[in-house]
């Protein structure tokens, strides 16, 4: 709202300011704290009068029990402090920003849910996962269809490279600065890390359809979104588990996508970097700013010893923006070494399940990999302090964002 009013208002010199991403990203950040910290006091006290604490089961884990009845559903300030900012500086008709607009929303609503049967309810399962499964399919078909029939999502590239490869020219012009013919098209290409001048094009799994191959891409793209939405909303939701954990890994996460989002949707940088240079995307810039702020602000409440929980409200939030940001900006094959802490929650959880099932199926006695899953559970049954679990996850993570943006480089 504030950049359109900055638009109406353009002769007054100052007001051109909010033409610049960097300075509406900035601002985004002021305001999400601002209304986390703000708000967020205020909002536990509220939920501290309606009692709706978190229900704790005895897991034999130090300082558990002690989180009784502390206030959840948390990621009400999360959402308010993504949603509110984003509304008053970012570009409300840019089609990314209504994409991660409406994934922020979609599956808020769904954790939520998941959160009200659990306090409400008493109901310690939640909302059904089936349910919570296809609330994440719906967004997935979401944005995978989006990405393929609006002619707003587009790669930049010479025009030669797209008539030759076959790719749908959306549109052409002229350009001086590359001497030669640009063309936008429609394309499922993606970005290949650690290789220069790859890129991988999703219809090449169809390659055997021949010239059809385009036409049922979404055969596969679309199923392939779902998969990276559902994993990574999943996994941070199984990460949230320890005070301020999946806030900061999520907060670092963001830092790292805002910066690869200002590249991707940035002519010179994209160019110089050698990767899809995508219209538009610099727009996210300003969300990712957002939820940059929206997740340290909510860490002056959540770190520990925590005064209020995300809950599933938020857990499930944040992975889904994850997902959703990374794949519009094309960046999604970087997931496994970006969301690495997210992965091992992941992958403990089903090593543990699995190796237990196996040898219970064998031996007539389940035996377990980990003294606990998710991994971080692991580290608590061995005694380590809390704080220093969080921190040493925060400190991988770091470790794998500066990796991340390495492999711009090693490209």
């Amino acid at each position: 709202m504030l950049y359109y009013l900055a638009q109406y208002l353009e002769e007054i010199s100052w007001m051109r300011l909010f033409d610049f991403i960097t300075f509406r990203a900035g601002l985004a950040v002021i305001f999400s704290l601002l209304i986390s910290m703000v708000f967020g006091g205020n909002i536990i006290r509220w939920l501290q009068k309606q009692q709706i604490g978190e229900t704790v089961r005895d897991l034999g884990l130090e300082g558990q029990l002690a989180k009784q009845g502390t206030p959840t559903m948390g990621g009400v300030i999360i959402i308010m402090a993504i949603i509110i900012p984003c509304l008053l500086v970012a570009k409300l008709h840019n089609i990314y920003i209504i994409l991660m607009l409406l994934a922020t929303l979609w599956m808020g609503i769904i954790g939520f849910i998941d959160d009200y049967i659990k306090v409400f309810k008493k109901d310690k399962a939640g909302l059904s996962g089936k349910f919570k499964i296809l609330g994440q399919v719906v967004l997935g078909i979401i944005i995978g269809c989006t990405m393929l029939v609006n002619d707003d999502i587009v790669v930049q590239m010479d025009y030669t490279k797209a008539v030759t490869n076959g790719y749908e020219v959306i549109s052409s012009f002229e350009s001086e600065e590359k001497a030669g013919r640009i063309a936008r098209v429609k394309t499922t290409l993606t970005n290949v890390p650690f290789f220069k001048n790859r890129e991988f094009d999703y219809s090449k799994v169809l390659g055997f359809l021949g010239d059809n191959a385009g036409s049922f891409v979404w055969i596969v793209f679309i199923p392939f979104v779902i998969i990276v939405v559902s994993a990574v909303s999943n996994a941070a939701n199984l990460t949230d588990g320890l005070d301020g954990l999946a806030t900061g890994v999520c907060a670092i996460i963001g830092a790292v996508l805002g910066i690869l989002a200002y590249v991707s949707g940035n002519i010179i940088a994209a160019d110089y970097l050698n990767i899809l240079y995508l219209p538009g995307t610099g727009e996210l810039v300003v969300f990712m700013a957002c939820f940059l702020g929206a997740c340290i602000g909510f860490l002056w409440y959540n770190s520990f010893p925590a005064q209020i929980f995300m809950g599933d409200t938020g857990s499930l939030t944040l992975g889904g923006i994850i997902a959703a940001i990374a794949i519009l900006i094309r960046k999604e094959l970087l997931i496994p070494v970006l969301c690495g802490v997210l992965l091992m929650e992941t992958l403990s959880v089903m090593i543990q399940v699995s190796y237990f099932k196996y040898t219970k199926r064998k031996y007539g006695e389940g035996q377990r990999v980990f003294l606990m899953s998710p991994l971080h559970h692991h580290y608590q049954k061995q005694g380590m302090p809390e704080a220093k679990i969080v921190t040493r996850f925060w400190i991988v993570t770091i470790l794998l964002a500066v990796l991340t943006l390495i492999t711009l480089k090693v490209r």
